[in-house]
């Protein structure tokens, strides 16, 4: 049995820092896949102030033991005080894509 896959749903402010902290997350094996998906807009309130920008928005796969370095990376590499950082845990998917997520990343411990 693999380690579970995980989804990490993240944003960034432009498709350039995208590309870069997604290659990043990649070569440092704490991610098998960064998927962009450009020209999101987000609509929030920061600091009592609500907020529309454009985003380009990210899914990453990854695996639970990798978490907290994908985390930590995402802390380092982020431009945003507070970047938006949420992981679902994968439940089902084809059996050789889930090896293959589990096979790309390293997962520490």
């Amino acid at each position: 049995m693999h380690d579970p896959v995980f989804l990490v749903f993240t944003s960034f402010p432009d498709i350039a820092t995208a590309r870069h902290i997604g290659t990043e997350l990649v070569t440092r094996q704490y991610a098998a896949c960064v998927n962009l998906l450009p020209s999101a807009e987000s609509i929030y309130r920061w600091e009592g102030e609500i907020c529309q920008e454009a985003e380009v928005w990210a899914v990453i796969k990854t695996t639970r033991h990798a978490m907290p370095a994908l985390e930590s990376a995402i802390r380092e590499l982020h431009p945003y005080t507070c970047p938006e950082l949420v992981a679902v845990e994968a439940v089902g998917g084809l059996p050789a894509y889930l090896a293959w997520v589990a096979a790309c990343v390293n997962s520490p411990g």
